[in-house]
């Protein structure tokens, strides 16, 4: 069969968008870099699309809005940095609605500058920009899939999207889209890399219910049979590495051939005081004695310094990979430069950010590469969308924590929790009268998300039980 072309994909109109939240309160605190999270809005969208040739569909997405990850200034309220958020996506909505008919990436591309510069103007950090595209995005391409009467490997397999070459992206001039996505073959299932917080205890419960979620870090391994780890650093060296050192001695018992990373969230104040945490790394005798189990360091520096401060002189024992710092297009090409080589894929930033990373981790013959984080990702549409973009990537891991810090489904009604439950049994299971993510051997299993026509699912948000959106900012 031939390799579809740019031409062949159709164009559309959005005609309608919805959007509301559904309150999550946390069982557990979760604490990433000096922020410690108990609540959180997570946001629901919906749109109606009309695809010619094809007629109208309507697509869903959802997404967290965690407070104090997309804009850690000081300065700003965690309900100052939602209502970024909320701006955002309304942004986007009325720039997409009733816009001329596009493919659905040209209806990205022709948008994505206009919008980040108007949140910038706003004084909007790029990550907060970038979130309500990135999140209306998802809907459109569930539209596009459900109109077509396709999933979204097969629709991305003929370029349904329309990706193609873009100023937004220069140095992918020539790039073969339509041949480089025919060739994308998803895994059935991946492994679950899970976050190992800075709060979290390593000693097993003694006392630990069966029936409930696990909490301390050996009961989790043992439930759910983890093999990768995340390890969330503070930023001051000595302490990192005691604290390292002390999670290694639990996973070397429990896990032994682990592998892991380590996750800064910017909190190293300058070069200096990171090459003072890796000169702790080399001489750390767990990891020497298993240097390869170190996958890479994320997101050490602050976002800004990460695009400026040259590595050359960094004797880092893992290569650095970008999260927080990947808040344009350009990003990562130019943190690149300074010696920088991976960059995280995240449903909050954008899937055609996530693919023109891709193609140029591709173009770079292995120098560049790419992982999948996970930024509290909750059951159902919003985690199915997210290991799809994974397995769509070609990622063989990825970090999941949602489920640690939300009981299943969280506060959605049961009747939803049931649908995704019976319309994809290989991703959950019920579990003390919850519906819970089933994982296995440290692995999820994605055989009926990516087989779901649309976008990764077979059913639906309830979305007359959302509270409107305007709500957001109070639920934090």
């Amino acid at each position: 069969m031939a390799t579809a072309t740019v031409a062949d994909a159709p164009l559309l109109r959005v005609r309608a968008v919805e959007a509301g939240v559904r309150d999550m309160h946390l069982r557990l605190p979760f604490r990433f870099g000096a922020v410690t999270l108990t609540r959180c809005p997570q946001l629901f969208v919906r749109a109606t699309v009309e695809v010619a040739g094809l007629g109208s569909a309507t697509g869903f997405s959802a997404e967290m809005m965690v407070p104090r990850w997309f804009d850690k200034r000081g300065t700003r309220s965690h309900a100052e940095n939602v209502r970024d958020l909320q701006a955002s996506l309304e942004r986007a909505i009325a720039a997409y609605r009733d816009d001329a008919p596009a493919t659905a990436f040209g209806l990205f591309a022709r948008h994505y500058e206009a919008l980040m510069a108007e949140g910038d103007a706003r004084a909007e950090t790029a990550l907060s920009s970038a979130y309500g595209q990135a999140v209306l995005d998802r809907a459109v391409l569930d539209a596009l899939c459900r109109a077509a009467g396709s999933n979204v490997a097969a629709g991305l397999r003929r370029n349904i999207a329309g990706l193609a070459a873009t100023p937004l992206a220069p140095e992918l001039a020539g790039f073969d889209w339509p041949a480089w996505l025919a060739g994308r073959r998803p895994a059935q299932s991946i492994e679950a890399r899970h976050t190992v917080g800075m709060l979290d205890a390593l000693s097993p419960d003694p006392d630990a219910n069966p029936a409930a979620l696990p909490v301390r870090l050996p009961d989790v391994v043992r439930r759910y049979g983890h093999r990768s780890f995340k390890i969330k650093l503070g930023g001051d060296p000595a302490a990192d590495i005691d604290r390292l050192d002390a999670v290694l001695a639990v996973l070397d018992a429990i896990a032994p051939g682990h592998r892991f990373s380590l996750d800064g969230n910017e909190q190293y104040a300058d070069l200096d005081t990171l090459a003072a945490l890796c000169t702790r790394l080399r001489t750390l005798p767990r990891l020497a004695a298993r240097p390869d189990a170190l996958l890479y360091i994320e997101q050490p520096l602050a976002r800004d310094a990460a695009i400026d401060a040259p590595l050359s002189q960094l004797d880092a024992p893992a290569p650095l990979l970008l999260d927080e710092g990947d808040g344009t297009l350009d990003a990562f090409p130019r943190a690149a430069a300074q010696g920088w080589q991976g960059v995280s894929s995240k449903g909050c930033k954008g899937i055609y950010k996530a693919l023109i990373h891709r193609a140029r981790c591709e173009r770079s013959g292995g120098t560049l590469f790419m992982s999948a984080e996970d930024l509290t990702c909750q059951a159902g549409l919003a985690v199915q969308q997210d290991l799809a973009i994974a397995a769509l990537l070609g990622l063989t891991h990825c970090e999941r924590n949602g489920h640690h810090y939300v009981d299943g489904f969280g506060p959605a009604p049961e009747a939803e929790a049931e649908r995704f439950a019976a319309a994809h049994p290989d991703l959950y299971r019920h579990e003390a009268g919850r519906v819970r993510l089933a994982i296995a051997g440290g692995r999820l299993q994605l055989g009926s998300l990516l087989a779901a026509p649309g976008f990764a699912h077979a059913a639906d948000p309830d979305f007359d039980r959302l509270q409107p959106l305007d709500r957001a900012a109070e639920l934090v």
